[in-house]
């Protein structure tokens, strides 16, 4: 007789060493992992993996490393970073993530409040964040350089740790193995520092046990296979990208890794992988430039009606049906005329992209289903283990972020904030009983700040974050996230957008244009020869937008109207603390910097 759902999520693995263990047993030959290196793509076996994380493991050991000791790592998306994080599972310790955007101070926050003992860093600029305050850190043992060479007692080259890895190996057999039966599901994994978008990073305690339940449950949602190939670009010292590597370990598809953001739309007609995971900002960028690029002429026209037809295919499709008679034979004309070349352009397989990190606008969404591609959203926070909900493929419901996974729990309260329970939530803050009291009952139960409702079917639906409800002086709430994502849809010129009121007597909103968008317009408007600068300061370009604006609040209530706006100087950036590096924007840090801007916007009522 075979298990039930239940019993296999119950006799999940004891840790990510042994879902590694599990995965190599079962598919040791075939492909785990493609990765660039000098201008070709490189692939990695499950065995290969397996012989390369015990080398670095074995390495953690021979620096002392013991069961629940930290060690960071400091870096960009790349294949050592996945494969330094299985090692330090694998000896037995817990990985604290620490974006390579961090500036000095946080890193060295970060690094004393976890206790970190070894640092895994990308290059040079990564060695100095922490030599600069290793007066101040005792307790780091070894630095680990992937790339580069730095003349300290304190830093080891890759090739050297690896080199030091195999020697301890040859001395010490058994020992990963060892360290790998000494772990436990209650025993600490992940030490994650919320980027937050306000105040000092709280470290986020995740065990091994959220992970092995992360991979066997969606396993359970029986959306992946081992013969998909997965694109991955997202950050890995984020939840999210953690969230990937453990259902890979569980599933066994193969991933290609490059997180080189500008070579994602190339690296994907390469790669032709079946799914990739992103940030709404990524899908947004996508759709901008593919509008863009035919707004004019005959190729326009035959563009805009490709998409009128697909819009209309739309309802019938996401009903479970197929368009038929006269709107079916021009959808197929849609198809071979714009949507095959869209589909294409992004490799030819792709069976669903998945969208997290942030609320996806749902006219973003649905202009991908009408060409044919799937936008799948899920829901989840660094608390969660990230993949707490996500759409179904086969029945996907647009606006939703999908059915809670397998084994989660979810209620509403009575003032709509979100509650969820299982193995997926965090153990606490580190360091933290105060927080951590605030936000998880002693009965399991989490609360995410964020406020939803079940649909009929149980399907979960973002309304908005619940400290970002905006109250204006007339008393009236407004939700940002409504706002903007409306705005973002009807705009393909806008990069990022930030919504002000709290206290107001109406909206406005700071406006961050698309360079590239702007300047080709300004190509195709007399305005070449002018800087960006010079653009987003000038009458025409805000004359411009104001249409735009215009337009979105025809689709909104007369209180949510943004009744003026200012274009920022530049985007908003990850460098100057306006965004997280998952790409949220920090609204309290935006509305600080341009607090005299917001100013004057209602200076003259």
């Amino acid at each position: 007789m075979s298990e039930t759902m239940e019993e296999r999520l119950a006799m999940r693995p004891t840790s990510v060493g042994a879902m590694l263990l599990d995965q190599v047993k079962a598919s040791g030959p075939r492909e785990a992992f493609r990765y660039p290196e000098n201008g070709r793509w490189v692939s990695l076996s499950w065995n290969q993996t397996k012989d390369r994380v015990f080398i670095l493991a074995a390495g953690l050991l021979s620096l002392g490393i013991e069961r629940e000791d930290r060690v960071a790592i400091a870096s960009g998306t790349r294949i050592e970073w996945i494969l330094a994080d299985l090692a330090v599972m694998c000896a037995g310790g817990a990985t604290t993530t620490v974006y390579p955007t961090t500036q000095h101070e946080d890193v060295a926050y970060i690094l004393g409040d976890s206790e970190s003992k070894v640092i895994f860093v990308e290059d040079e600029l990564q060695v100095a964040k922490v030599l600069d305050h290793v007066a101040d850190l005792p307790q780091i043992t070894a630095i680990v350089l992937i790339s580069g060479h730095v003349d300290h007692e304190l830093v080891l080259d890759w090739t050297q740790f690896e080199s030091r890895g195999r020697e301890y190996l040859a001395a010490h057999p058994g020992a990963v193995d060892k360290a790998i039966d000494s772990v436990g599901p209650q025993h600490l994994s992940t030490l994650i520092y919320t980027s937050g978008t306000t105040g000092r990073p709280k470290g986020v305690r995740l065990l091994h046990d959220a992970w092995s339940y992360e991979g066997v449950a969606i396993e359970e949602f029986d959306i992946i296979s081992n013969a998909d190939l997965q694109y991955l670009w997202l950050p890995m010292s984020h939840v999210f990208g953690k969230a990937l590597l453990a259902i890979q370990l569980r599933i066994g598809f193969a991933t290609a890794v490059d997180g080189n953001i500008d070579r994602i739309v190339d690296n994907l007609s390469e790669v032709k992988p079946t799914f990739m995971a992103g940030a709404p900002r990524i899908f947004e960028k996508v759709r901008a430039k593919v509008m863009m690029g035919a707004a004019h002429g005959v190729k326009g026209k035959i563009f805009n009606w490709a998409f009128g037809v697909g819009r209309k295919t739309v309802p019938i499709r996401l009903a479970g049906d197929e368009p038929t008679g006269l709107l079916g034979a021009q959808y197929k004309l849609a198809d071979k005329l714009v949507f095959s070349k869209i589909k294409e352009r992004m490799g030819g397989r792709i069976s669903f992209f998945i969208s997290g990190s942030a609320a996806l606008n749902r006219e973003v969404q649905e202009w991908f289903y009408a060409a044919g591609l799937k936008v799948l959203e899920g829901y989840g926070l660094t608390e969660t283990s990230a993949a707490s909900f996500v759409n179904d493929p086969r029945t996907p419901r647009f606006g939703t972020v999908g059915p809670p996974v397998p084994g989660t729990q979810v209620k509403i309260a009575d003032d709509g904030e979100i509650f969820i329970k299982g193995p997926g939530v965090m153990s606490g803050y580190h360091n933290q009983p105060d927080m951590t009291a605030e936000v998880l009952s002693d009965d399991g139960w989490f609360s995410t700040g964020d406020i939803g409702e079940l649909d009929e079917v149980g399907y979960l639906r973002i309304t908005d974050r619940k400290k970002d409800l905006i109250k204006t002086s007339g008393g009236k709430y407004v939700a940002p996230q409504k706002v903007e994502g409306i705005l973002k849809a009807a705009c393909p010129y806008l990069s990022q957008i930030v919504v002000h009121g709290e206290g107001r007597k109406y909206v406005t909103a700071l406006i961050a244009l698309d360079p590239e968008a702007i300047q080709a317009w300004a190509a195709e408007n007399g305005m070449a020869d002018e800087s960006y600068a010079e653009l987003v300061g000038s009458k025409e370009v805000h004359d411009f937008i104001e249409g735009f604006v215009n337009n979105a609040n025809k689709q909104l209530e007369r209180w949510e109207t943004i009744k003026k706006f200012e274009i920022l100087p530049s985007e908003l950036s990850i460098d100057d603390g306006e965004i997280t590096p998952s790409l949220k924007i920090r609204r309290k840090a935006v509305e600080k910097k341009y607090q005299h801007m917001l100013n004057s916007l209602y200076d003259s009522v």
